[in-house]
């Protein structure tokens, strides 16, 4: 039998509520339309939704109890059989759940930011620690107010290793996050201007993401990029910190002389990568599913973060040639044609002027040859405030040094990367992502490998929908199976 999570009576002494019936959670869930069975549901208040309108369904789904800051009007009637935690203020008492959760358990707790490489870092940290332990970690990009009190809500208090995400877009924010997730190991992936649009400076967004170092535990250990130009400034806030809460070390990474994870080669395939790395005096040779330079460096930075939880590198290296990139983040799909194929790189998830040349430097290393061109669909990279234009034009270079066949672009922003293009390399421009598909779809043929990025909210997902539509294997236009990872 599956152990709860939560009791009432445990919820209702952390928050402060008070419970309306016994009850027993086995998960928590603020979301009622993927909320499972035996989960407490939280019902939150946001800018355009109350939760307490979709208590009834989550109860209705299998939800074992609802935490309310009311019983709502159709639940009313059933008095005190509803099972609830009613509190004042749910938010609050997500966070006391989460606070609660962090307090209690054995696990060492990791914490991962920076600007670029957060969510796969978090899921390769997650994969190579269930090699070694129980590892609990923060569900896709829950990394905000709501997902990191609901992700330290989630974690067992007998899990070997916690790992957490956390994410910003102004200054303060992780310093808040942190704060609740009081981490054992606190990694800054790298630097890059992300979100630029609401900070001065880049110099102002290592400032803000090394508020993570203001939360470690005592006795923990900050790991940090030493190839980022920000190393110094985020190594002299990491021992400030270390100054006033017991902070004893930082652990470094990169190809730089110096580094505890050092670099000492790398072999950069299609697929994979083969990878020569220096691990605290000891050399590891090992194969990185994933493929490109930056997955490389966010290797070296999982080595790093698993020898500051105490966990074993070289166990960890061998999980390395079996990871697989999350949605939206690289995945590899084969599109069957008529008289041929397609590959599709979906890396359609986010993107930031860093990312983008990452994703596009992945695309120069597929196969070339009669009838294979290299094509990027590229949307809007938002939050780039005034530096926007100059940035979004300056993609045509790395593109060109890729030798890429064919650029088609989505969104406004991306009209100055259009206008930067030789004419003969332009592929089409499009102000959304719907119309930009159809020129696509009419433009591609087999052989062409065509990589799909953009910000969130530019909604390349449409684009990758509408290739993956055009697969003619399955009938029901799942793409395909993923293609293979091999040089």
């Amino acid at each position: 039998m599956t152990q709860p999570l939560w009791t009432s009576d445990t919820a209702a002494k952390v928050t402060g509520g008070h419970a309306t019936a016994p009850w027993s959670a086995t998960g928590v869930s603020i979301d009622s339309r993927t909320v499972a069975a035996g989960d407490l549901f939280v019902a939150l208040h946001g800018p355009t939704f109350d939760g307490h309108r979709f208590a009834a369904d989550a109860l209705k789904r299998g939800a074992a109890a609802v935490l309310v800051d009311h019983i709502p009007d159709e639940l009313d009637d059933r008095g005190s059989t509803v099972p609830a935690l009613v509190v004042d203020d749910t938010q609050a008492a997500l966070e006391a759940l989460g606070r609660a959760g962090r307090q209690r358990t054995r696990a060492k707790v990791i914490a991962v930011t920076g600007s670029v490489g957060k969510t796969g870092t978090k899921e390769a940290l997650r994969q190579c620690l269930a090699a070694q332990g129980t590892a609990h970690a923060s569900a896709a990009s829950f990394n905000n107010h709501w997902g990191v009190p609901l992700s330290l809500a989630r974690l067992p208090a007998d899990s070997d290793y916690g790992v957490f995400e956390l994410g910003m877009n102004h200054p303060g924010e992780i310093r808040a996050l942190v704060d609740q997730v009081r981490p054992d190991v606190a990694l800054v992936t790298t630097i890059a201007p992300a979100h630029l649009g609401h900070f001065g400076s880049v110099e102002e967004i290592a400032d803000a993401k090394a508020e993570i170092f203001e939360g470690l535990a005592s006795g923990g250990i900050a790991v940090l990029n030493r190839d980022n130009a920000h190393f110094g400034r985020l190594q002299a806030a990491a021992e400030a910190a270390a100054e006033a809460a017991g902070t004893t070390r930082v652990l470094s990474f990169g190809e730089a002389h110096g580094s505890q994870m050092r670099l000492l080669e790398c072999n950069l395939y299609a697929g994979c990568s083969a990878v020569r790395a220096d691990v605290r005096g000891k050399v590891l040779d090992y194969c990185l599913a994933l493929p490109g330079r930056h997955w490389v460096q966010n290797s070296l930075a999982v080595l790093a973060c698993v020898s500051a939880a105490g966990g074993d590198p070289v166990a960890a290296a061998a999980e390395f040639a079996r990871l697989r990139p999350a949605t939206g983040r690289g995945e590899r799909h084969r599109i069957d044609l008529e008289g041929g194929a397609l590959e599709l790189i979906d890396d359609s998830y986010n993107a930031n002027p860093t990312s983008m040349r990452a994703a596009i430097d992945v695309l120069a290393r597929s196969k070339r040859g009669a009838g294979r061109r290299r094509i990027a669909v590229l949307g809007d990279m938002l939050e780039l405030g005034d530096h926007s234009a100059q940035m979004h034009a300056e993609l045509a270079a790395p593109l060109a040094e890729a030798d890429v066949d064919l650029t088609f672009t989505c969104g406004p922003e991306m009209a100055a990367l259009d206008a930067a293009l030789p004419a003969q390399r332009r592929g089409g421009h499009a102000g959304e992502s719907e119309a930009l598909a159809q020129a696509l779809v009419a433009a591609v043929r087999p052989g062409d490998t065509v990589l799909v990025k953009g910000s969130a909210g530019a909604k390349m997902g449409r684009v990758v929908a509408a290739l993956r539509a055009l697969h003619r294997g399955d009938g029901n236009g799942n793409g395909g199976a993923e293609a293979s990872n091999a040089a």
